[in-house]
């Protein structure tokens, strides 16, 4: 999307005319273009919007993971990940004082992921979607 005022506003309210709720975003700094990262609830539907509003975008599977909100979560699962020999190629996350945290991170193989987080010892999967 290009840097300047107003394109992060369209983005989103495209999706919000389709009826579609933002359940998680990244919007970097970027000069000139740059990458927005979106999870929504509903890709079908945001896919719509994002169409019906000529809004180029493209689509990848990430992990939508939920973690105790505890120092060392996180790496733990990026150690767990590691051991796998699977690369995170990037995650951003929230957390509140009052619930779990939750991190979207890409991966190159989902599938090996979801296998290695699913294991007993591992974070709470959401979903990978």
């Amino acid at each position: 999307m290009a840097d300047k005022p107003g394109t992060l506003a369209d983005l989103c309210s495209a999706l919000g005319k389709g009826g579609v709720n933002i359940t998680a975003i990244s919007a970097p700094e970027a000069k000139g273009k740059g990458k927005v990262r979106v999870l929504v609830d509903d890709i079908a539907r945001g896919r719509a919007a994002l169409k019906e509003a000529k809004i180029k975008f493209s689509e990848e599977e990430v992990l939508d993971v939920e973690l105790d909100n505890r120092p060392g979560a996180f790496a733990d699962l990026a150690g767990k990940l590691a051991r796998a020999k699977i690369n995170i190629v990037y995650a951003y996350a929230t957390t509140s004082p009052f619930a779990r945290a939750r991190v979207i991170v890409a991966v190159p193989n989902v599938a090996k992921a979801l296998a290695v987080l699913s294991r007993k010892e591992g974070p709470t999967l959401v979903r990978g979607d």
